[in-house]
């Protein structure tokens, strides 16, 4: 077993894009449990686009990641050592440990996880906050109803390759916008969605357009700028538009001009942002529905691996710039 912690500390808050000198890895002793408490050896670690909003000193619905500390974020691993009954060395657990290769945590704070149920990374992607995420999205505050067209950005990425596999489960037309011709073609192929658009492509206003002969009845968001300019005018009178993310902005540090709110009220557009942990209560739900559709082998989701956690603060910026397909992790064990 190694005998130290590896851990990725912030030591400065980006202006514009995140670059390599945010962070520093360092070493430090490994953790002892106390009462209550366990110690983890953090097998996969989840680099996701909500951290970059913790990276800013600035009013969020998450608190700012403290300077000279290990980045947050959640994790699934093994236990090691453990000072509560409920938890056994061997054990996999969920938990938020931040970006170091051993986690220590009070044991009522950890999800126990079933490797023979799904692959344990399962836990940071459908059976966790992502599957939450769009979840609830798309099925509470989009409401497809079968016969619709549900459009969704980054379609390639965590949530949004979920929310469109959603969207064909309740018989509606799924159409994605990502980024590469090599990611609209995942998105029609392995997730079956009915069409894909390059957002890139100097066509994209018009392959949209081709893509949603009937309109757009629901759009999950998470990019905003330029996509959704695109999108705003294919809404039809009564759409939903559950706001996940606007990763388009992340990075940009001047404000965008609001724009002209005169199609919301003509076409009575319900545009919800919405957090996931803000409906706890419906998690269950988004398990049991994911957990089902594993079972009965009807889920795809794909996974980009990094190795290491020295390589955390490249695969997080490399997600940033839409270099991941499927969920980004980083794999902490040989």
């Amino acid at each position: 077993m190694p005998d130290k912690n590896r851990q990725i500390l912030l030591r400065r808050r980006p202006k514009g894009w995140v670059t390599p000198d945010c962070f520093e890895l360092v070493e430090a002793e490994l953790p002892k449990p106390g009462p209550g408490e366990a110690v983890v050896r953090v097998h996969y670690l989840s680099v996701d686009p909500y951290m970059r909003g913790m990276m800013d000193d600035a009013k969020s619905y998450a608190a700012p990641a403290k300077l000279n500390e290990p980045m947050p974020g959640e994790g699934v691993g093994e236990v090691i050592a453990a000072n509560d009954a409920s938890l056994q060395p061997g054990q996999f657990v969920l938990g938020d440990f931040g970006w170091r290769t051993h986690g220590l945590a009070r044991a009522r704070d950890l999800i126990p996880i079933d490797p023979a149920r799904a692959p344990v990374t399962a836990w940071l992607g459908p059976l966790g906050m992502i599957g939450a995420t769009a979840w609830i999205g798309l099925m509470h505050i989009g409401q497809p109803r079968k016969g619709e067209t549900v459009v969704v950005s980054a379609a390639a990425g965590a949530v949004g390759s979920l929310v469109g596999q959603l969207a064909r489960d309740a018989g509606c037309r799924a159409v994605g916008i990502a980024g590469a011709a090599e990611k609209c073609g995942f998105v029609t192929g392995e997730l079956g969605f009915d069409a894909a658009v390059d957002y890139k492509s100097d066509r994209f206003v018009d392959q949209l357009a081709a893509a949603t002969p009937d309109g757009i009845d629901v759009y999950f968001e998470n990019v905003g700028g330029a996509v959704f300019d695109a999108v705003l005018p294919r809404l039809n009178r009564f759409a939903r538009v559950p706001v996940c993310g606007l990763i388009s902005r992340y990075n940009t540090p001047e404000p965008r001009p609001i724009r002209d709110a005169r199609p919301f009220l003509v076409n009575r557009i319900r545009y919800e942002g919405f957090i996931c942990t803000d409906r706890m209560n419906l998690w269950p739900k988004a398990h049991e529905a994911f957990g089902r559709m594993i079972a009965e082998h009807r889920l795809v989701w794909r996974e980009t691996v990094a190795q290491g956690i020295e390589n955390a603060p490249a695969a997080f910026i490399s997600m940033l710039k839409g270099g991941n397909t499927g969920k980004q992790l980083v794999k902490l064990v040989p």
